[in-house]
């Protein structure tokens, strides 16, 4: 078998079979095969696209290209929940304990954030103590005391991912619907949860700018995620402004335990939450989605979504004292109110753009070597369709490494836009797919 023949076959639009697959993400990920061979191939596939059965071997071989979790102690209840990127998105803060508090088995591997935001690591190591570094053992033995645990992926989980992403980001192939499908994949293959729920974001700070981008997304994620053999739905959500109120690492862990202790459920955090993790009950314990809508409210009005997440962040090694209180928890040196410059209503936001903000004043990375400021952020005091007037404070921004916040005060204001007339509402959710 040659790579120049599996380049041809693609370049004509063919199909390529498993062996021809499994030839070049082994060959590439060991060094056999050269980055200007694979280069042409992720052109060509760009191009010509591929199938979902080719997809679906893909995220498979790229998934059994390094270390896979073995979940089977858990039974068929692991579930895992991804979420495609977005500014504000401390979902992962508030499911995770949720779905464990009801019995569900949540094992998460997750990232830094690289850019406008944090990412759910970066958020941990705010909380004092946190740990996210654990061995697979000691990752393994949290989730079995509390039914949760999350910290990082090793290097070698996905390896034929990293190396192919890193070339895709140099060749002008990210954009291509295969690629994504299978690099998002073959993650939560290797994470080993038999179900798995996918938060699609769309919208101004989200990857995918339109409903029918996103849905084409979303229904190759299925197919591939059944196709291998795991129970799998997405929920389309809206990213056309930040998601709750706060940006900025310290500040989303205050939001998510103020919304666990049932307060601030006016921001659609708490409505996109409840979504997401009655997705993730229902194909966990293979019931209703109503029926987990009813368990998941409950057992965040009740208090037991909470204890879980105290008794989770304590397993990690984390402080919990410091939730007594949120605000000094979040505080930082430096603070500011940002006014509005005009009357009307606030039409709408670039979400990404107030995330480049928050990054400003330290909350998220240029490059990955940036370091976290985990007090830097922003508190939105108005949102999209309120009504505002000259001089009403619009947010408060946070750092404790930046004292002067006119460059992210700019930023903030080149993101919003003003009206006389309140605009149209948009939905949070859009659809889901199952």
């Amino acid at each position: 078998m040659r790579i120049y023949d599996i380049i041809d076959k693609k370049r004509r639009g063919l199909a390529l079979t498993q062996q021809e697959i499994d030839f070049f993400v082994r060959g590439y990920t060991a060094g056999d095969i050269a980055d200007y061979h694979m280069s042409a191939l992720l052109m060509a596939i760009c191009i010509n696209g591929m199938t979902d059965e080719e997809t679906a071997i893909l995220t498979e071989k790229m998934a059994s290209s390094g270390d896979m979790l073995d979940l089977s102690r858990f039974g068929d209840g692991s579930v895992d929940k991804h979420s495609t990127g977005g500014v504000g998105d401390k979902t992962t803060l508030v499911i995770a304990p949720i779905v464990a508090s009801l019995g569900c088995t949540v094992c998460k591997l997750s990232g830094r954030g690289l850019g406008h935001t944090g990412g759910t690591l970066d958020k941990l190591e705010s909380i004092p103590g946190c740990r996210i570094d654990h061995a697979p053992e000691e990752f393994m033995k949290i989730a079995s005391l509390c039914g949760l645990s999350v910290c990082g992926a090793g290097a070698n989980i996905a390896p034929a991912d990293k190396k192919m992403y890193a070339l895709r980001d140099v060749t002008a192939t990210v954009s291509s619907i295969p690629l994504i499908v299978s690099s998002i994949m073959s993650k939560k293959l290797a994470g080993g949860a038999k179900s798995i729920v996918l938060d699609v974001k769309i919208g101004s700070g989200a990857f995918m700018k339109t409903l029918e981008d996103a849905k084409e997304l979303a229904n190759r994620m299925v197919s591939v995620g059944r196709l291998n053999g795991r129970r799998v739905s997405a929920v389309i959500t809206n990213m056309d402004y930040p998601l709750g109120y706060c940006i900025g690492n310290s500040l989303e862990v205050a939001e998510a335990v103020s919304l666990l202790k049932g307060e601030k459920r006016d921001s659609g955090l708490y409505e996109v939450c409840v979504t997401l993790a009655s997705e993730m009950v229902a194909l966990s314990k293979s019931m209703s989605v109503s029926e987990a809508r009813s368990l998941v409210e409950e057992t965040v009005s009740n208090g037991n979504a909470y204890k879980k997440f105290l008794e989770w962040i304590s397993l990690q090694g984390g402080d919990v004292s410091v939730f007594d209180d949120l605000d000094a928890f979040s505080g930082a040196k430096y603070q500011t109110t940002l006014l509005s410059p005009a009357d009307g209503f606030i039409a709408s936001a670039d979400a990404e753009g107030m995330g480049i903000s928050a990054m400003m004043l330290g909350a998220g990375r240029q490059s990955k070597d940036d370091h976290i400021d985990p007090t830097a952020g922003v508190i939105q005091l108005k949102r999209v369709g309120d009504r505002v007037e000259k001089g009403d404070p619009l947010a408060i921004f946070r750092s404790s490494s930046v004292p002067d916040h006119s460059h992210s005060h700019a930023r903030w204001l080149q993101s919003l836009s003003f009206t006389e007339e309140q605009p149209p509402s948009l939905p949070l959710v859009y659809e889901i797919i199952r």
